[in-house]
Order: C-alpha cells, then sequence, then structure tokens
C-alpha cells in the first residue's frame, strides 16, 4: 500500500449510479477503499433520485457548499434516458452542466477522477471544468465511438487536460494511444475473491450467459445453442432482465435445459462451467470475463482485441456474431481435460485493494508535482514593509519585429500610467531590455531584462532576470535549461492560447517542476476561455500566478498589472509575486490590436522611422 496524504477526491461517473454497469462498480469499489484509508471522496454521477438532484441543486444555487463537500454522493442530474438500442447519447442538460461547473469551482478538491470522460456527458463536462489534478479512467469504449469523436482535434485537446490518463485494459490503452496520443497506464479493474464451486468437475456440461452486453450478443449466444448436437449433455442459465428472445425462439428440447433468471449473476458465474460473452464490439463486458475466471470457469469470447487480452490461454474465441463457431468450441468444452487446461492457464485475480493501491500511487505522484504554496515566509516578513508597486510582467519594444514603440516612449509611457516597474519581454532578443536597464532610473521606473524565446516546437517561454540573449529554436527544455543557467527565472505567457505558438498541456507538463510562474491574464488573447485554462492550470499545481499586457504599443500598457511589493532580485520578486494581486481591465483589445496594426504592417518604413524619432525627441524632452 503506498503512504499518501489524505486528500479530497471527487470520481465522476457519465452512467446513472443505479444502473448496473462495470463502470459504476469500479467507481464503487475503488472510492469505499479510498475513504477507508482516510481520503474524503465524493462521487458525481446522474441518478433516477429527483429528490436528491433536486436537493443538490438547491444547495449550489444557495451557496451552500460546505453542507455538500463532505457527501459521499453528489447526484449532479437526472438520468440520461437513452434507448438500449440507440447508437447515440443524450445531451447532458444545461443547468447539469452548470452544477458540475459550480461544484468543482467551489468544492475543495485535490484530484477530480474522470471516467470514460467522451462528450457529452457529465465526465467531459467535469474534466472542462476541472480546477484540480484530473485523473481520466478509460474503460472499454467500442472502436466505434472513440473513433467517431464529434471535432476529434478538439476532443484531443479536451482529453490534454487529463494529468494522469488510466487505460482498464491494454487494448484500451493501445485504442487511446491510437486515436488521441499520450500515455495510459494500465490500472484494470479488480474481482472479489473467489468463491469455492458450486458443483464438482462432472455432470452435464454447465453454460452461462450473463446480460451485460448489447441486446445481439444474447441473440448469438441462443442461436449457437441450436447449433449444438442433440446429443451434447448440458445446461445452460442465462441471467438477463430482458427475458428470452421473441426473435431466436428456441427448440422444445432446449427450452428445458436453458433457464432465465433475472439476476444471480455470480451464482450463475460460480456454477458454470463456460461462461459465453459474444459482444459484436459495441458494448463489451471484460470486467465479467474477469469474474468468471476468478469463478473458475472457462469464458468463450468474441474475438475482440480487450477479450483476446484477458483470455488468452485461458479461454476459447470465435468471430463476432459468428454463432456456428461459437457452437463447435462449446461442444469442444465438453471435454473436462480441456476445461482443466484452460482454467490451470488462468491468471490469478487481481483484488480490487490492489487496484486502489495503484489508483493512490497515481494521485501521490501527482500531488508530488505541486509546487509549494508557502513560499519563504521570513522573506515575505521582510518583504511586507515595502511600499506597493504595480508591475507589468510582459511587453514589446521596436526592438521585436512586430513592434514599433521605442525604448525611451515605453518607460515614459510606463511612467505615465503610474507603473513601477516593467519586464521589457521582446521576441528572440534582449537589446531592448538592456536599452530600457540603462534608461530607466531617468523614467523612475524599474526594469527587470526578459526575452520571449520562442523554442524549435514547442511555443514561446520568457526567461527573466537574463544577463545575455536566448537563441531561438532550442528545444523547450534547452531553452528552460539556458534561463536556468543564467539565474533566471522561467515564466510562461499564454500559455494556452491556440492563437499564439505555445507548448501544450503535455509538453508543459515535462518542464512543470522548473516553470517559476505563468501567466494567467493576457489582455491580447481573443478568447477568454484560453485565460482561464492558464488559471486552472496554475490552481491545480499551485504554481505562482503572473500577468501582463503583452503589449506591442504603449497605449497597451496598464491593461494589466500586478499589484505587489517592492523587490531587489529575482528570488525577492518571485516572492512577491506569489502574494501579488492582478488587477485587470477589459474592453481594449480591439483598441491595442488596431494601434500595433498601425504602427507596424499599414505604416511604411520610413514613416514608422520618423514617427520613432519625434517620440525619442518627446520623451527625452519630458524625461
Amino acid at each position: 500500500m503506498c503512504a499518501v496524504e489524505a486528500l479530497s477526491i471527487a470520481h465522476v461517473s457519465p452512467f446513472t449510479w443505479e444502473e448496473r454497469h462495470e463502470v459504476g462498480t469500479y467507481v464503487r469499489e475503488v472510492t469505499a477503499r479510498l475513504a477507508a484509508r482516510g481520503h474524503q471522496v465524493t462521487v458525481l454521477a446522474p441518478s433516477r433520485d429527483g429528490a436528491a438532484v433536486k436537493e443538490v441543486r438547491a444547495a449550489v444555487r444557495a451557496g451552500r457548499f460546505e453542507a455538500l463537500a463532505g457527501r459521499p454522493f453528489l447526484p449532479v442530474s437526472e438520468a440520461l434516458e437513452v434507448p438500449v438500442a440507440s447508437r447515440t447519447r443524450a445531451a447532458l442538460p444545461v443547468d447539469a452542466a452548470r452544477t458540475i461547473e459550480e461544484l468543482l469551482t467551489a468544492l475543495p478538491l485535490d484530484v477530480v477522477h474522470v471516467h470514460e470522460p467522451f462528450a457529452p456527458s457529465v465526465s467531459s463536462t467535469a474534466l472542462r471544468n476541472s480546477r484540480a489534478l484530473t485523473v481520466g479512467t478509460f474503460h472499454a469504449p467500442a472502436e466505434r465511438l472513440v473513433a467517431t469523436q464529434v471535432a476529434r482535434k478538439l476532443t484531443k485537446l479536451v482529453f490534454g487536460r487529463l494529468d494522469a490518463r488510466h487505460a482498464a485494459f491494454g487494448a484500451t490503452a493501445q485504442l487511446l494511444e491510437r486515436f488521441f496520443g499520450g500515455h495510459y497506464a494500465v490500472v484494470g479493474p479488480g474481482t472479489d475473491a473467489p468463491a469455492s464451486r458450486l458443483h464438482p468437475d462432472d455432470g452435464p456440461l454447465r453454460l452461462a450467459f450473463v446480460d451485460g452486453e448489447e441486446r445481439a450478443a444474447l441473440r448469438t449466444f441462443l442461436r449457437a445453442l441450436r447449433r449444438l448436437p442433440r446429443e451434447l449433455d448440458f445446461t445452460a442459465t442465462v441471467v438477463s432482465p430482458r427475458g428470452p428472445s421473441t426473435s431466436t425462439p428456441l427448440r422444445a428440447d432446449l427450452r428445458e435445459r436453458v433457464t432465465f433468471a433475472e439476476d444471480g449473476e455470480q451464482e450463475a458465474l460460480e456454477g458454470a462451467d463456460v461462461v459465453v460473452l459474444a459482444s459484436d464490439g459495441d458494448r463489451p463486458a471484460p470486467a465479467l470475463l474477469l469474474r468468471a475466471l476468478a469463478a473458475g470457469a472457462v469464458p468463450v469470447a468474441s474475438r475482440l482485441p480487450v477479450y483476446e487480452e484477458l483470455a488468452q490461454d485461458a479461454g476459447l474465441l470465435f468471430e463476432p456474431r459468428d454463432s456456428e463457431t461459437l457452437a463447435a468450441q462449446l461442444a469442444r468444452l465438453a471435454d473436462p481435460d480441456l476445461r482443466a487446461a484452460r482454467r490451470a492457464a488462468a491468471p490469478p485475480p487481481r483484488s480490487w485493494d490492489d487496484v486502489c493501491d495503484d489508483v493512490e500511487a497515481s494521485y501521490a505522484a501527482l500531488v508530488a508535482r505541486r509546487h509549494d504554496a508557502e513560499g519563504d515566509g521570513r522573506l515575505w516578513q521582510s518583504l511586507a514593509p515595502r511600499r506597493t508597486i504595480d508591475v507589468d510582467l510582459h511587453m514589446h519594444t521596436d526592438h521585436s519585429p512586430d513592434c514599433a514603440t521605442p525604448v525611451e516612449h515605453l518607460l515614459a509611457t510606463a511612467r505615465d500610467q503610474g507603473l513601477g516597474a516593467i519586464a521589457v519581454t521582446d521576441h528572440n532578443e534582449v537589446s531592448g531590455a538592456f536599452e530600457a536597464l540603462e534608461k530607466a532610473e531617468a523614467y523612475g521606473v524599474k526594469v527587470i531584462v526578459g526575452e520571449e524565446v520562442k523554442t524549435a516546437t514547442q511555443g514561446e517561454v520568457i526567461g527573466l532576470f537574463l544577463q545575455e540573449k536566448i537563441p531561438r529554436g532550442l528545444s523547450l527544455r534547452e531553452t528552460v535549461d539556458a534561463i536556468r543557467a543564467q539565474g533566471g527565472l522561467v515564466y510562461v505567457p499564454h500559455p494556452f492560447d491556440r492563437m499564439h505558438a505555445v507548448p501544450d498541456y503535455e509538453h508543459l507538463q515535462t518542464i512543470l517542476d522548473d516553470v517559476d510562474a505563468i501567466e494567467v491574464y493576457n489582455p491580447r488573447v481573443a478568447i477568454g476561455s484560453f485565460n482561464e485554462e492558464a488559471e486552472r492550470f496554475a490552481a491545480k499545481y499551485r504554481i505562482v500566478r503572473g500577468a501582463g499586457s503583452d503589449s506591442h504599443v504603449a497605449a497597451g500598457l496598464g491593461t494589466v498589472r500586478v499589484r505587489m511589493r517592492d523587490f531587489d532580485g529575482p528570488e525577492e520578486f518571485l516572492e512577491s509575486l506569489r502574494h501579488a494581486e492582478i488587477i485587470t481591465k477589459s474592453g481594449t483589445l480591439l483598441y491595442v490590436q488596431a494601434l500595433k496594426f498601425l504602427e507596424t504592417k499599414a505604416t511604411p518604413p520610413a514613416a514608422r522611422r520618423a514617427r520613432r524619432e519625434r517620440r525619442v525627441r518627446r520623451a527625452t524632452r519630458n524625461g
């Protein structure tokens, strides 16, 4: 067992809580053990309990989140009623999505663990809104569901928000890697401790079918029974709440051998010599196969990757919907020696405690990556008496190819805007920052030498408190190392703005330990959700938050400012930034973008030079 500090955890399932489903079993078993180990665990899932759903919504609307924090189950929407034969899932109700968003924002959670987060669902909504470390478990989705995900590129981006990815089976991991990339750690389900077999291994061949799959699977099984030799001595138990299939009538002699029951799955498995799993891939039930193996039965399964993985030498296979081959495989297993050999090849069952160990270890690895939220208390005490200044951490001068603002004009505007310090972060250049540093005293503005460096393929990263230029075109890792080598700070700008060159979520995780601060607000970001995603990322990993105007025109200065204690050097700066307040001002994006266009693209070079000279003279005169 992995020793982990007590955590606040939410598990989110897209399946109705009252529904019999393998995902629900997984969530129930794992959360019960996590709670027994001292963690505070809450399950969010749809429910048919209308009164409970209304109670949760009323508490959310009233802001009574404290009353919900300790509850083991929070129903977040009514059941999504979808016909069994339907090929699509119903959309999540808007009010349910709002409830999930408000819950995940208000509840103090360390980890949000989502199951089968395909859209639209409770799990996908939780993934989009989680501000905690987020783990995703993919169980056994049908390949058709994965392959036909609407806007697959968008789905890939959403899955990119997962901090750890689990797959219940190796075949599931391969399927997800093929369509969405990423690494999926296999954390399979457990099984209950096997009971002693309920009968000796003699007498008639005992078959069992548990209706945990699609309706077509039951039809395939019943058709196979019709093809069995009449002289074969066997009995069959079908556990299904739906009863016999009217489309596949049984012979009179078979009706005497086949028993239908609405429940009693475990008894059927433990009393069977052979368990049939006949899914055609629409809704496989691999956990059922594991329970059959644990009960000492031999599985005969359709040739699906997940069934092949689990059955291996312990079972027999047939092509999906091939009832003739299924019948032949069942007839072969009338031989008790073959059954004994297959049972001997079965792997030992995996307990739910083993599963919980792996899940808990995954949480521990993620929690260990969170930054120290406390900082240096003694250093902060020394900074507390100092004056408060406003700082802009991201801006450009005419030393950047896409900016026409002279250094003097920038400094004069910063002074007039009441900024006490600025970070000059030209694109792939530090000459403008050093020029500003030389002239800063005359304007009464402190200057941090920075550079916004374009990496080879993984976006941009800013180095603050630099001593020399860092070349563009290095890898993200090499760029970060070069900043560190100068004693600088690693500051990630507009990290999730798809309009900019940005490191994707997974690449950002590779440098997580070396990130000193992250830009959570940039007024030039055209879509507000990009800033919100940066805020969520900083919150879940407890990274120091920063902000900057990203100004390419002087008029953009001050559109966002960081109010913090005055500082000297990178160490004091970072500690002061940890306790800073970010002050934003909206409604300036179109204005400053238009100015940038007019000052660069729309103005001839000669006119830009003349304008620059006038600004320099004016700034020198006023300075």
